[in-house]
């Protein structure tokens, strides 16, 4: 293990890595490089790509990938990844080829003493019933073989069209259909009788305050990466939502 591992946890999601974005790819792999590599723990909250259609996709690009953080992982930081909307189907393979830990869609950690729920987020948006309809269907195991088992470039256009049907009904879509709903926080956060959740997919980085279980209570948001790296870091008395221009890299 490296000696300079500190007291840090990392936090990331919705970096929706592609080979047409060199531009965060780059950004990620100096996060990796720089700031990762001396934390305890780093927590991948979902979307790392903006599609991930198997992991019998071996290009170059997501071999990178696997190896800026199979890097890290050997260097004393444990690496954890929760699904996001975007990459489900990535699978214990390319897992284990990054030296990532894959965890269930809503899960506790112990956070420096406190109790903290992590999740994508994307099941918190109750009020967008289109989405959560696919959602569904998208999870369930004979859609994901029946996926799975089709050639590869087909699933690659049939994701791109898909992507453009998406990106066409999200601009249709009111920001109050696709932000998280209260209830689903409250209920989320007393089922796991915690404090503190933490998610990314809405793409608002912010943290709130709420009631849950008759005490105050904590929202973290994650940002995205579309203009910027940003990541979430957890001391022990410090939390601090952080950012990195591209052009400084």
């Amino acid at each position: 293990m490296s000696s300079s591992i500190k007291a840090i946890t990392y936090f990331i999601a919705d970096l929706h890595l592609s080979e047409d974005r060199p531009d965060i790819t780059a950004c990620f792999l100096n996060f990796l490089e720089n700031e990762a590599v001396n934390a305890e723990k780093l927590y991948i909250l979902g979307d790392l790509f903006e599609a991930w259609l198997g992991d019998d996709d071996d290009s170059d690009f997501v071999n990178s990938i696997a190896n800026g953080l199979s890097s890290v992982s050997e260097q004393g930081t444990q690496i954890f990844y929760i699904h996001g909307n975007r990459d489900f189907l990535l699978g214990k393979k390319y897992a284990k080829k990054s030296n990532m830990i894959l965890l269930p869609e809503v899960t506790l950690i112990d956070l420096y003493g406190q109790k903290a729920v992590i999740m994508h987020g994307d099941t918190l948006c109750t009020k967008d019933i289109e989405y959560q309809k696919f959602r569904k269907k998208s999870r369930s195991w004979w859609w994901k073989t029946l996926m799975t088992s089709l050639p590869l470039p087909f699933r690659k256009k049939k994701a791109a069209d898909y992507r453009k049907r998406s990106s066409a009904a999200t601009a249709m879509k009111s920001q109050h259909i696709m932000d998280v709903t209260q209830k689903e926080v409250v209920n989320c956060l007393e089922d796991y009788n915690s404090q503190l959740l933490i998610h990314g997919h809405t793409h608002r980085p912010a943290i709130h305050k709420l009631t849950a279980n008759n005490n105050t209570a904590q929202r973290i948001v994650l940002g995205d990466w579309y203009e910027q790296g940003a990541w979430l870091k957890v001391e022990k008395d410090k939390v601090e939502l952080l950012t990195e221009s591209f052009s400084k890299i």
